[in-house]
């Protein structure tokens, strides 16, 4: 039989693409419930049913159907029934909906107006805890009147410093609070009330009596964003007390097995966002200060891996059986492994350590198996299961396997060199389909946004579609990002970006042009977000590169300051002084001061919607290089956010990457 011949990756794939969004392994070990999201083309929109996948035997089968959004999927303590998300009766309105794994029909149990964000299970069985935000009075108002709803919305008062969101828009007055829902009567009952203060990421006591949450009390929780704390809430009573940490960030708290401790994840410290988030305990009475585990092997618990088909969620520590370890994701040399620590803050351990990203996983009731999601830079995510009796590992699903394994990605190489201070870096380099190394390639420089993030061992649709078109695409985590230690990530902190950051990409572009199947005279250069503040850097301080795309810029310090939905807070890791305090360490850090110098062809792409970096960023440095006579477009997208090459619509990620393309074929061959 003749083989089929392998085919480049297309920008049209991305409709191709089952992504999984959530999963969950049964109490009993022989099942995992997971959410699979597809793109419906005529109308552009993403669905996500569930599914389950069987441990022992058999395929996975889909569990839902319908044009809808099912998501957040939670067995019961007896494995019983599924509690998930959905829309399915309105598209603007997700329930609370209970589905028998027995078979049946799914019941709604809850009729809220507002936004759902985390449910689980109380231990028992009998409540679910959820984090809920009502929908503000106006918005119900209005929507009760047909006059007032055509008309829309006349004004809005704000009050508070953060008062919107990229891919939200503007936030409602209400805050986010916990809720409990009766499973027999879809009672709901609210525990948390506060106009000022968000209550999140609740967990229940092993005993079911208690929850402990991360909430922000300070004076003025906006203009102080590091002064988290944990509270523990009596069930019966209401009573609430404060546990005793130090200042700085934290979450996803996790009681221990005997409930006499809480695991979370921070640092201590305020505007100290370069430090690595460990591994905290601290009483659950609040009987002795919190203290850390896991600050002597220099590892960031966190699962953020940079990709562009789907997500590795951050789950929160879970406890050994007996209550003397903790388990915990960190990220490292771009993988996101699973490990244990002692309660000593000695002998830690890899449980899960291969060349990949790991997201959401959970252990069965007798902590012998563990489902997980994995994903690798040739696969964008499988559901996988570990027994730890017999340790084996398998994959139990294989989406996107049968159309994948005809398409041609080129290869990939892993490699490290030297940076600008001998710092050892690591990079990875993707050459094209029937790549010839007897020829001469143009190349594309990737950087990548954040910065405190990291490329790495996880799939990149984007940098295999340029590969197909011929290109040599190169990408590496210079300092300022994670996965390399503190010190790595604190090098650009207080005010240093372009610094030591661009010192590493150019001695990594410098790498790359010595290889003898690059030509060092089609060199190109793209990044968003951080990675499109680098790139404007970079084009206002070499032309080395002959072409350029830069993506949702950071242009402007001094006007982006207030504008994004960051606002003010992006003055931290510039000297932490307001422009009315120091105009110069902004503007000294913004590309539109080093501008003048700029002569490489550069196409700018922004979102009209963007309230991360807002649009007039992007405004700015095309109108300034229009100026200068440099040869410039513009791509803007309409009704979209910060993370349109990630999460956009599905068309304009393909116009996208249809336009980086274009200019980067006009410009380098």
């Amino acid at each position: 039989m003749k083989t089929k011949k392998k085919r480049p990756i297309w920008a049209q794939d991305l409709y191709r693409f089952n992504i999984i969004t959530d999963l969950e392994l049964s109490p009993n070990g022989e099942h995992v419930v997971f959410s699979v999201q597809e793109v419906d083309r005529d109308s552009e929109k993403k669905y996500t049913n569930l599914w389950i996948a069987p441990v022992n035997s058999g395929k996975p089968y889909q569990f839902t159907f319908g044009k809808q959004v099912d998501s957040k999927p939670h067995w019961s303590p007896d494995g019983q029934t599924i509690a998930f998300l959905s829309n399915r009766q309105d598209e603007k309105q997700a329930q609370i909906y209970l589905l028998p794994f027995s078979g049946g029909e799914a019941r709604p149990l809850t009729t809220l107006k507002g936004e759902f964000k985390g449910i689980s299970w109380s231990p028992n069985g009998k409540t679910i805890l959820c984090e809920f935000r009502k929908k503000d009075r106006e918005a119900t108002d209005r929507e009760s009147d047909e006059k007032k709803k055509e008309l829309g919305i006349v004004s809005r008062r704000i009050n508070r410093v953060f008062f919107k969101l990229d891919a939200y828009g503007y936030l409602p007055q209400e805050r986010w609070h916990l809720w409990t829902i009766n499973v027999a009567t879809g009672k709901a009952i609210q525990l948390t009330n506060s106009e000022v203060f968000d209550d999140l990421q609740p967990s229940w006591s092993p005993d079911g009596k208690e929850i402990v949450f991360v909430s922000n009390h300070s004076d003025s929780p906006d203009l102080n964003p590091d002064a988290d704390d944990l509270f523990v809430l009596n069930i019966n009573t209401k009573q609430v007390h404060k546990l005793e940490t130090p200042l700085g960030p934290k979450g996803l708290p996790t009681f221990s097995p005997d409930g006499k401790l809480i695991a979370y994840f921070g640092h201590e410290g305020k505007g100290e966002g370069w430090k690595n988030t460990l591994v905290w305990i601290v009483p659950a009475d609040s009987s002795k200060p919190a203290r850390e585990l896991s600050s002597a092997y220099d590892l960031h618990a966190a699962g953020w891996t940079i990709n562009d088909i789907g997500t590795a969620q951050v789950i929160a520590p879970v406890w050994s059986t007996d209550g003397q370890k903790v388990i915990f994701q960190a990220i490292q040399h771009g993988d996101t492994s699973l490990w244990s620590i002692d309660l000593n803050g000695k002998n830690l351990t890899p449980i899960i350590k291969k060349t990949g990203v790991i997201g959401s996983y959970n252990f069965d009731k007798d902590f012998q198996k563990i489902g997980y999601f994995f994903a690798t830079i040739k696969d964008p995510g499988q559901i996988w299961l570990l027994d730890l009796e017999n340790n084996q590992d398998k994959a139990l699903t294989h989406l996107n396997h049968k159309w994948m394994r005809l398409i041609d990605f080129g290869n990939v190489e892993e490699t490290w060199f030297k940076g600008s201070d001998d710092n050892g870096l690591q990079g990875w380099i993707i050459k094209p389909p029937d790549f010839n190394p007897k020829k001469k390639y143009p190349s594309i420089l990737e950087i990548h946004g954040g910065p405190m993030v990291q490329y790495g061992n996880f799939f990149m649709h984007e940098f295999y579609f340029l590969a197909a078109h011929g290109f040599v695409v190169y990408f590496t985590n210079p300092r300022g990002g994670r996965g390399y230690g503190e010190d790595h990530t604190k090098a650009i902190h207080d005010g240093k970006w372009g610094t030591v950051d661009y010192a590493d990409l150019m001695l990594w572009t410098d790498f790359m042009e010595k290889m003898p199947y690059i030509d060092k005279s089609r060199m190109g250069v793209t990044g968003g977000s951080y990675g499109g503040y680098m790139t404007a850097w970079i084009i206002g301080h070499t032309q080395r590169f002959k072409a350029a795309v830069a993506q949702r810029v950071v242009s402007n310090l001094l006007s982006m300051w207030g504008s994004s939905d960051f606002n003010w807070s992006f003055q931290k890791i510039f000297g932490n002084k307001a422009p009315y305090e120091d105009i110069k360490q902004l503007w000294q850090c913004s590309p539109m001061k080093h501008l003048k110098g700029a002569k490489t062809p550069t196409l700018v792409i922004h979102s009209q919607n963007d309230l991360r970096c807002p649009i007039e960023q992007g405004e700015q440095l095309y109108i300034g290089l229009k100026n200068l006579g440099v040869e410039t477009e513009f791509l803007v997208f309409p009704d979209s956010p910060h993370g349109v090459s990630r999460a956009g619509r599905t068309d304009r990620r393909i116009a996208r990457l249809n336009g980086i393309v274009d200019w980067f074929e006009r410009y380098l061959k």
